[in-house]
């Protein structure tokens, strides 16, 4: 019997994860004599949740890992690229290209999709609360809210949207990274005391784990920041805020007010920390007010998935789609002045930005080949790094 209910990595691969109707299809057209049947499928989306202007395609390694050992050609835009749901002509995106036999590929859709889908909202979802907080520090705590199974990719695809650190075990320990976060409201009632909960996590808590208190378990936030900062002294590095929404009021002021008190007792380096219910939104009222870093964790682990759809565009070496889709197999180009993208015909040349003049780069890069990586996959350090490049080049909202 199995104990959670989850697919493993061989039932993956295996294509056991698909819709019946692809394993229907694929035994249909081998009866038929169409198993030899080469076609050109790319994965587009027609929008984006909630108006999102812009996109960061996450997943890629996963999905190069879904497709490993199967005999398709894959070209993507990299982990990581910031993408529009159309391009600068109202032409949807292929993020990524599959060509083959079709009978080789079709069981995989499913997962694939999947893959992209998911881990691409959580990375934008994670990019935007990173484009509000500024520089300001930003911990990923949303692993709770998803089964614990997808706690590696939540925390992941938050590092590379531009999170800072993760929360997770496991998911710090795949990143190569230590896990970060500062204590329960458990801490604190088990021992009855807040005085005595903070003195004894910095007791016994090594020294490279930074001093942040919680401070909103009983009293007033301010009165348990003064309580922290008399308790730990120069030792306290920062407190926290985790007012649930139905007792925060204006936490904006909150956060002026905490300042204030901490700072006319001369705690000027304590960093204020907030968390509980923050987006990209929230996180940008709450820099302004003064929050030094967050704790953002429903809004990115339950983000919107970015709704990808594969279709075939072409058939025989010919152009072929489903009404709303273009046919034929595409390039996709876009200006690294202005991020505005330009899908072509794969046999075009590049083409000049009609915004800036610039110069546009290729998007889609060969990912497989016959079912083989080209090359080394890039890490998350470097994938977070190009993302919060991109970003730095948007225009102001």
């Amino acid at each position: 019997m199995r104990k959670f209910q989850i697919a493993t990595e061989e039932e993956i691969k295996n294509g056991e994860t698909t819709d019946v109707y692809f394993s229907r299809t694929k035994e249909i057209l081998e009866k038929e004599g169409l198993g030899d049947l080469r076609v050109v499928a790319e994965i587009t989306t027609s929008s984006l949740p909630r108006n999102w202007e812009w996109g960061i395609l996450g997943g890629v390694e996963e999905a190069a890992h879904v497709l490993e050992g199967v005999n398709v050609d894959v070209r993507s835009f990299p982990e990581g690229t910031l993408f529009h749901a159309n391009d600068a002509s109202g032409v949807s995106e292929p993020v990524m290209v599959l060509e083959g036999k079709y009978v080789d590929f079709c069981l995989y859709e499913t997962p694939l999709l999947g893959l992209l889908c998911h881990a691409s909202g959580i990375t934008t979802m994670a990019a935007r609360v990173r484009r509000s907080a500024g520089d300001k520090t930003i911990l990923s705590f949303g692993i709770r809210r998803a089964h614990p199974a997808l706690a590696p990719m939540i925390d992941r695809a938050c590092y590379i949207g531009g999170f800072d650190a993760v929360s997770s075990l496991i998911g710090a320990r795949l990143l190569k990274k230590n896990p970060s976060g500062t204590m329960p409201h458990a801490l604190i009632i088990a021992m009855g005391d807040q005085a005595r909960a903070w003195k004894s996590f910095d007791k016994y808590m090594p020294k490279d784990v930074p001093r942040i208190a919680l401070v909103d378990t009983y009293f007033d936030e301010k009165t348990e920041a003064i309580m922290a900062a008399n308790a730990l002294g120069e030792r306290l590095e920062g407190i926290r805020l985790d007012t649930p929404g139905s007792r925060r009021g204006d936490f904006p002021e909150i956060i002026r007010e905490v300042r204030w008190e901490l700072d006319s007792r001369g705690y000027t380096k304590v960093k204020i920390y907030v968390s509980g219910g923050l987006d990209d939104e929230s996180v940008k009222t709450l820099t302004s007010a003064g929050a030094d870093g967050f704790g953002v964790g429903t809004s990115v682990s339950n983000a919107p998935s970015i709704d990808f759809a594969m279709d075939i565009v072409e058939a025989d070496g010919k152009p072929v789609a489903k009404r709303g889709k273009f046919g034929g197999s595409k390039e996709a180009w876009r200006c690294d002045k202005c991020l505005m993208e330009y899908v072509v015909s794969v046999h075009a040349p590049s083409p000049t930005c009609a915004k800036c003049g610039g110069r546009t780069d290729r998007l889609l890069t060969k990912l497989l080949e016959k079912g083989r990586l080209t090359g080394q996959l890039p890490g998350p350090d470097s994938i977070r790094k190009s993302v919060i490049q991109q970003l730095g080049r948007l225009p102001p909202d």
